[in-house]
This record gives structure tokens, sequence and C-alpha cells, in this order.
């Protein structure tokens, strides 16, 4: 029994250190926060109700919490500048319909800035924003659209002009209708190639973004910026979204290792949980 007791004492003074260096590699980590639809009507497993959407921004304002832009973070990277206390970046994909119902109003009221990822081709279809919409809140100043490709096809299955059209037919777009230079890409469903990332430099992106639970750092590559995903069949509550946000240096590595798995063992994946 002194035994077990020891070897018990052992693991969890190995797993608290293990946690402890974790939380410290990440202390200068920024959060990047993705959403897709905010909605009291759609069932969409990636939809968050309205008021839990409220309840999150006002928990960020409450905390001190202090949004700043793709570009604020990239240019204060390259300056040696410090950030601001508690910098957070807000980001959103697909570009539906809700993000001028229900998404600008919050944001107004907290006077909070977004990135809108926009899928070009998607632009005017059911559901979904208008160009006329795009210009008017893009010029209203709490959101700066950007591209999430021309037409949502699966980057890691393009190459050649196939992928050069759907990055930089997207950029082309957004530029022509709205006049301002496109900086930012977020690729579909997160998935990426070498190939990608080369072909959103040449394209005169400044950065591209994934999912992958964890925080942004300093010496990441800026064609691979994680953001921590806030979604749920809109069940995503406010101890969830404050167990993911703060927890990002744990659930990181867990999502990770839950993703690897999968491949050989999707029964053993189903039961790794995650927030």
């Amino acid at each position: 029994m002194k035994k077990l007791f020891i070897v018990m004492a052992v693991l969890l003074i190995a797993a608290a250190g293990f946690i402890f260096w974790l939380f410290t590699r990440a202390a200068d980590g920024v959060p990047i926060l993705v959403y897709h639809r905010v909605s009291d009507t759609d069932t969409n497993p990636t939809t968050l109700k309205v008021a839990d959407f409220d309840a999150q921004m006002k928990f960020l304002v409450d905390n001190g919490y202090k949004v700043i832009m793709p570009d604020d973070l990239l240019d204060t990277w390259e300056s040696g500048k410090p950030l601001p206390d508690k910098p957070i970046v807000l980001t959103f994909d697909d570009g539906h319909e809700d993000i001028y119902k229900n998404v600008f109003p919050i944001l107004q009221k907290y006077n909070m800035r977004a990135t809108i990822f926009i899928v070009t081709d998607h632009i005017g279809m059911k559901d979904y924003l208008t160009w006329d919409l795009v210009r008017a809140l893009q010029a209203g100043g709490f959101m700066d659209f950007e591209s999430h490709t021309m037409s949502y096809k699966t980057l890691t299955t393009l190459k050649g002009d196939k992928l050069w059209n759907e990055i930089y037919g997207s950029k082309q777009a957004i530029e022509w209708a709205i006049k301002k230079p496109v900086k930012f890409i977020a690729y579909p469903e997160g998935k990426y190639t070498v190939d990608a990332e080369d072909t959103s430099k040449e394209c005169g992106f400044r950065a591209g973004f994934i999912e992958d639970y964890g925080l942004a750092m300093n010496d990441s590559d800026n064609y691979v910026l994680t953001r921590i995903p806030v979604v749920g069949s809109n069940s995503h509550t406010l101890l969830r979204f404050q167990l993911r946000l703060k927890g990002s240096p744990i659930f990181a590595p867990i999502h990770r290792f839950k993703v690897d798995i999968a491949v050989d063992n999707p029964e053993v994946a189903d039961l790794i949980f995650i927030p």
C-alpha cells in the first residue's frame, strides 16, 4: 500500500509539473477565437445561441480582455513591442447572414471588432450576406472582411492552377467588391498543405488561420496560426467557453492526440472529451 501511495504521489507531481510547464510555455500566447453561426433558430453543430454569444462578449469585457485585430497582432510581433494585457482576437468563418442580424449588434454593444472570413462564391446565396451588407459592415468599422477561399473546396485536394484560383480568386473578388486590401485567409475546415501555405504567400496574404485549440505564439508559422473553436450545437455555455479559453494550453495537445488516433482508432478518439 505504501509503494502504491508513493507511485501515485510521483505521478501526481509529474502531472502537475507537466501542466505547469504547458501553461508557462503558453504564457505569451494570444487566444484567437473562431465562431461560425450565432442564431436562435439554426441547429447546425457550429451554431451558438445569441444570448450565449452576448454572455461571452460580456465576460471578455468584464475580465479585462482587449480585442485586437490580426494586423495589430502581427505588427506587434514584428516590432517587438509588448501587446496589451490580455489580448484576444475574434474571428468568424463563412459569412452567414446572422453576422449582420445577431453578431453586429453585440459587437456594437461592447465596442468590439472582429474579422469575418467569407466564402466569396456564397455571398448573395440564401442565409448568407450580400455584397451590399459586406460593404456596409466593412465601412462601419466593427468588422473586417477577409478570405475563406472562393468556393470552400478542401485545399488538400487541389494543386497547381486549381489551388491558385481557389485562393487568389477569393482575394480578387473581395478586393474588387469592397475596395480594400485582403491580407488574411482562413483555410476551409482548417485543412492545408505546404502548397496551400506557399500559394497564400505568393498571392500576397500576410497570414493564414486554422483551428487547433491552441494559442497563437510569436514564434508560430504566420500561415498556420491556431484558433480556438467556439461551437457546439447551440450549447456552448459560459462555463464551457471559459474552460476552452483558459484551458487552451491543456486542450490543444489533447485535441492533437485525439486527431492522431482517430485515423486508426475512431472509437477510442470519441471517448476523449474536450469541453
